[in-house]
């Protein structure tokens, strides 16, 4: 009997053995490969649900880049490809002139030159009433050619009379001629 009772332990062993194998050399690998696949399945479904949220906002981009394309017009064509310096200066006098104010003074500085792209520094002085200095910013807002307000000061007068004394710094550009649009 003894001789059965080891056949019958070695066949459990060896039963054992098998199962034990299956299951560290089968059974564990496909699960941990069926649980990443699980995983790279719900992220490509998180994915496509994302980017289906994504296209319903298409439209709406759509639409705010047309209005960005309004509001902007023709950008390039608002910065010249030649200097003109003269003729913005005339054109700011003339403005100043328009709107009544006084003591004008028109200061270009010297101009920088960054990617094709040149920027002259200029200075404004005057003197009038704040609705004339507003009505001259409205003016110069729809001049064709870009000019970029870095800081405006206003003072009124010592005898408070209601005349203001407006300071602006502003920079206009235009384009050297190897950067045409």
């Amino acid at each position: 009997m003894q001789f059965r009772e080891r056949k019958q332990v070695a066949i459990f062993i060896t039963a054992g053995v098998i199962a034990a194998g299956f299951v560290l050399f089968r059974y564990l690998p496909l699960r941990r490969e069926r649980k990443a696949v699980e995983q790279e399945r719900a992220a490509q479904m998180l994915s496509v649900s994302k980017a289906a949220a994504e296209r319903q906002n298409i439209p709406v981009l759509t639409e705010q880049l047309r209005q960005l394309q309004v509001a902007i017009g023709n950008y390039e064509a608002s910065i010249p490809a030649e200097r003109t310096l003269g003729e913005f200066l005339q054109g700011i006098a003339s403005l100043m002139s328009k709107h009544d104010l006084r003591e004008q003074l028109i200061q270009p500085g010297r101009e920088v030159e960054a990617d094709g792209l040149y920027c002259i520094p200029v200075n404004m002085q005057c003197k009038g009433s704040l609705g004339q200095i507003f009505e001259f910013y409205e003016s110069l807002q729809q001049m064709d050619r870009r000019v970029r307000i870095e800081k405006v000061t206003l003072v009124n007068d010592s005898d408070l009379g209601g005349e203001v004394r407006m300071e602006t710094s502003s920079v206009i550009y235009y384009r050297g001629q190897g950067s045409q649009g």
